[in-house]
């Protein structure tokens, strides 16, 4: 099958692109910066906001995974409407070029809809997607445990570089964080399966925990002593959001958003996905370890 990935110098395009290479698919990638050579797959240069280089893209493409998010600063407009423009531009170019189906990946819902930008923003490029081409299919997960996850590395810096866990009263709202192992396996697996073809599909791991207790399993399994406090009435995240992403040293653009979207639960309504795609999960102290491992081979956890 004719593939292209969207955002290949991404986190989960960059991992995605030789899963589907070793289930027999032909790769094209698609990036708006130069991207890191992968063997066997030809990366056209682009940006989908202006609609560059979507031509040549998806030329004689059958599937198409839209992994592209513009939640970082720019000075061309805010992220929500960029990644608006992006989802129009793609499916117009999509749609002249014949593509059958596109595979999305956003964030998982509130149960009485999105109530910050960010999920706002994912729900509408989603609708985008699916209204554009019928038999697409969109997952909506929460939080992707892996080493290369910007919000899983943004836990861990917080656990790794805070003597003391100061956390807002978000902490007590449930989440089901997601093995990137399986991720990547429904991905893969929603290229070619009929059953899935047109749906939105919540995706979580087996595990239903509160904030709270992701940062406590990935103190523990850390191996680190880290006392928690918990601000039961602060729920000031602007004011949160800023000084952790100094902390974590990570972008405010991005966590910024991410935390505004941590004021209520955010909980799979169902296990279609994993049923439908036959795909078993892993367990979070498992995700949690297997990201450990592979983020130490590479770079040394100063808390460990």
């Amino acid at each position: 099958m004719e593939i292209l990935v969207t955002g290949i110098t991404g986190y989960v395009g960059s991992r995605l692109a030789p899963r589907l290479q070793r289930e027999g698919h032909r790769v094209r990638g698609f990036a708006r910066g130069k991207a890191a050579a992968t063997p066997g797959v030809f990366v056209v240069r682009g940006d989908a906001v202006s609609g560059a280089g979507l031509e040549q893209a998806l030329a004689d493409i059958e599937v198409a995974y839209f992994l592209m998010h513009s939640m970082e600063r720019s000075s061309n407009g805010a992220f929500a409407t960029r990644e608006r423009a992006a989802a129009a531009n793609f499916v117009r170019a999509a749609q002249a070029a014949g593509v059958r189906r596109i595979v999305y990946l956003g964030g998982l819902l509130p149960a009485g809809g999105p109530a910050s930008t960010h999920l706002a923003s994912r729900l509408a490029v989603e609708k985008v997607l699916l209204e554009a081409i019928p038999d697409s299919v969109a997952f909506r997960a929460s939080i992707v445990i892996g080493a290369g996850s910007r919000s899983f590395r943004f836990l861990v810096r917080l656990v790794e570089r805070l003597p003391v866990l100061a956390v807002p009263a978000w902490r007590s709202h449930r989440t089901q964080p997601i093995d990137e192992r399986d991720v990547l396996e429904l991905l893969t697996r929603a290229a070619a399966s009929q059953p899935v073809g047109g749906q939105s599909l919540d995706i979580g791991g087996p595990d239903i925990v509160t904030y709270g207790e992701l940062i406590e399993r990935i103190r523990d399994l850390m191996l680190v002593g880290r006392p928690t406090i918990s601000f039961r009435r602060l729920t000031a995240t602007p004011i949160a959001s800023r000084l952790a992403s100094v902390i974590a040293d990570e972008e405010y653009g991005l966590i910024g958003p991410l935390m505004e979207s941590l004021g209520e639960d955010l909980l799979p309504r169902d296990n279609r996905a994993a049923e439908l795609l036959h795909v078993k999960l892993h367990s979070l102290d498992r995700a949690i370890e297997h990201a450990l491992r592979e983020w130490e081979a590479i770079e040394p956890l100063a808390a460990r």
